[in-house]
């Protein structure tokens, strides 16, 4: 029997590090942080990342969170520091 396949949407946060690359935050997966070059590397290690936190919450029987329902906003603030 095939297994259901569904489509998931993820937000990536793709922060530069000082040294040179991003840093990418996976916000619907705790802890899912990985790390690329230049972007396109970035977003390949994103990917793989992701594929692994899946299989890993899969083989636990947990549930598989993605950002479907997630509201995305941005606020700019000016503030005295």
């Amino acid at each position: 029997m095939d297994a259901q396949v569904r489509e998931l949407n993820y937000r990536l946060i793709f922060r530069p590090e000082p040294e040179g690359g991003y840093t990418v935050i996976v916000p619907a997966l705790p802890g899912c942080i990985t790390y690329g070059a230049d972007l396109e590397q970035a977003r390949r290690m994103a990917r793989e990342a992701i594929e692994s936190y899946l299989d890993s919450l899969i083989h636990h029987g947990e549930a598989v969170p993605d950002d479907s329902d997630t509201l995305e906003g941005h606020l700019t603030l000016h503030h005295a520091a």
